[in-house]
């Protein structure tokens, strides 16, 4: 029987999805006042892949990461996801920019082996975790890369935020063995 040991080691990140550069820059700065200064930083991707958001954030999203510094308890990913869901509601009153929701937060973590976004909406491949947020694997590490699964979302599968996701997978200590 195995004995519970030691959590894998993680790594906090938050992807943001915003209707335009202002919007993007206001939740980084909410998002740090939310979780403390961030350890580092994505480029800013144009966001191409699907329209799905374009009622609500707009014809042109962009999106970024921000990462944080440290190990991550992965209990703690339900709680974050609610804390980025009321900061959508602020930033929404806040920019009043004539969409609806100017801007979307998905708070995840990334372990050696994957990648795991929280979520409000339930789907089949997500497990409920608590007060209505699941989580999915969105990636996961095999060999020397990333890989998607059948719902990754078109963006993540696309490979283009690998090179951030590679650079916070390469901060995570290794998980010691337990003997059994």
């Amino acid at each position: 029987m195995a004995k519970p040991g030691r959590p894998e080691g993680a790594r906090f990140f938050t992807a943001i999805l915003a209707s335009g550069p202002a919007e993007l820059a206001v939740a980084a700065v909410l998002l740090e006042d939310a979780f403390g200064p961030a350890a580092s930083g994505s480029r800013v991707f144009p966001f191409e892949n699907t329209d799905y958001y374009q009622d609500e954030l707009g014809p042109e999203p962009l999106r970024a990461f921000l990462a944080w510094p440290g190990q991550f308890s992965t209990d703690d990913i339900a709680r974050r996801k609610l804390v980025t869901n009321d900061l959508e509601i602020t930033l929404a009153d806040r920019l009043a920019n004539g969409f609806r929701r100017p801007v979307n937060l998905d708070p995840g973590y990334i372990t050696l082996a994957k990648v795991v976004l929280a979520s409000a909406k339930n789907f089949a491949h997500r497990i409920h975790l608590h007060d209505n947020i699941y989580a999915e694997i969105t990636l996961q590490y095999k060999g020397t890369g990333f890989h998607s699964l059948p719902w990754t979302f078109p963006d993540y599968a696309s490979g283009r935020y690998d090179g951030f996701f590679h650079d916070i997978r390469k901060t995570i200590p290794p998980t010691p063995r337990r003997e059994q």
